[in-house]
């Protein structure tokens, strides 16, 4: 009997796929997924924090369910709703920022993204984006042209963007992070004197470059540059936003106010919606360049505003910092030795870092040494799904762990139970490279 995996295999384009292990779903639960046999796994990744309710919530389900059978139309392309003028209220009451402001509709972070550059570079008649390595920002358009990860696996540049390094405190280049965190703003502010900067682009936690929580005050500093230069700052909330670090944006930590916001994956609760928020005089123009039938439809849109009013009413922002600082304890027990395999997991655990439910933990060959180990890293995912839980690498061999920011403390701790494990059986050989071979991953 073909199983649906290789029915996917038969017909599905694999320039949309991203596979670690075979994983078949065919039902959402809250923080679990179930395959065709009815095996429950626990969601260690929320779809890549897309389903940052988790799956089948409520507010979702009547969202869709009331939008569906009233729609009136498929986008905000030519008319107005109610819905779409609704969330773009509601996120210029959420964001913060004065002046007279504007929301972009789309449907994916790369389209929020990229519109925003582009809308940049027409505002102030400039071409250079400044943008970080490891960066990812989409996978279309200028916006993938300016991602550092994109540039990573092989994808042309744009000719105008410059990449700054990303601080990274595990790794700092100079050996010390607030030096490098020094040398990497005098390099800004380099570049920013030149009057040729469009905007600076930055992700308030690089997520698929390895899920890197940059020094605090770090964000403040950038900004202040921009400012200073005239610069636009255009903070990249799509992955890592909305309650995920523990507060309702991730640019808070460090209290700033970006000039531009950018939206993904968590506002659409699973379904295709983007937005961004930012000054009219640049978001305003040049008119009807930035064109998408379906952006800003009643289905999306409402759901979008149920997605928020979830997140703020249910307090999920401090759910988030509770569960994940759990999570992070749980973890760095077992990289301590104090794990199930009393000491095993820890040998090989370089770092657990994070904010919120926004979490790292980077795999490594030897902890004194650092290397990473990015095989092991495939064999842990894989194995993890072995176990049942789905979880996902990034940046070459650290675990990205966001779980839908409903988990419960019981899932929590079944998490760190099966990474233990995973990480102990991996190292002992049960998963093989023949095994891992067919999911390339990253």
């Amino acid at each position: 009997m073909t199983t649906l995996y290789e029915r996917d295999a038969a017909v599905i384009a694999g320039v949309e796929k991203l596979r670690f292990f075979p994983l078949e779903v065919v039902e959402g639960r809250g923080s679990l997924l179930y395959d065709p046999d009815g095996r429950e796994l626990l969601d260690l990744s929320a779809t890549w924090t897309a389903s940052g309710l988790g799956h089948g919530h409520p507010a979702v389900v009547e969202a869709v369910t009331r939008a569906v059978r009233t729609a009136p139309g498929s986008g905000g392309l030519s008319a107005v709703h109610p819905d779409s003028v609704g969330l773009a209220e509601d996120l210029l009451a959420l964001v913060p920022g004065s002046g007279e402001r504007r929301v972009y509709f789309g449907h994916a972070g790369s389209d929020a993204n990229d519109v925003v550059l582009r809308a940049c570079r027409n505002a102030s008649g400039r071409r250079t984006v400044l943008a970080f390595e490891h960066s990812y920002h989409g996978g279309v358009g200028l916006a993938m042209a300016v991602s550092g990860q994109q540039v990573d696996a092989g994808h042309e540049p744009d000719p105008d963007v410059v990449f700054l390094p990303y601080p990274n405190p595990l790794r700092p280049r100079t050996g010390d992070i607030d030096s490098t965190v020094d040398e990497i703003l005098a390099r800004a502010r380099e570049v920013l004197a030149t009057d040729t900067i469009a905007c600076l682009i930055v992700e308030p936690i690089l997520s698929d470059g390895g899920l890197v929580v940059p020094p605090d005050g770090f964000l403040a500093r950038l900004h202040a540059l921009c400012r200073e230069h005239g610069v636009p700052l255009v903070c990249d909330e799509v992955k890592v936003g909305l309650g995920r670090p523990g507060l309702l944006h991730a640019f808070a930590h460090d209290g700033i106010e970006p000039d531009i916001v950018t939206f993904g994956k968590a506002i659409g609760g699973g379904l295709p919606l983007s937005a961004a928020v930012g000054p009219a005089a640049i978001l305003d123009n040049p008119p009807a360049s930035a064109l998408l039938t379906t952006a800003g439809n009643p289905i999306c849109t409402a759901v979008g505003r149920a997605v928020l009013r979830t997140i703020v009413e249910d307090g999920l922002p401090e759910r988030a910092r509770i569960a994940g600082e759990r999570l992070m304890a749980g973890l760095r027990d077992v990289q301590d030795g104090r794990g199930a395999d009393r000491g095993r997991s820890a040998e090989r655990i370089g770092d657990v870092r994070g904010r919120g439910l926004a979490i790292g933990l980077e795999l490594v060959a030897g902890r004194d040494g650092l290397e990473p180990d990015r095989e092991l890293a495939q064999r842990v995912v894989y194995r993890a799904w072995q176990l049942g839980a789905v979880l996902y690498y990034v940046g070459g061999n650290v675990l990205e762990i966001t779980p839908p920011l409903i988990i419960t403390d019981d899932e929590v701790d079944r998490a760190v139970a099966i990474l233990d494990r995973a990480i102990s059986d991996a190292i002992a050989g049960v998963v093989t490279k023949e095994e891992v071979a067919p999911y390339v991953g990253w």
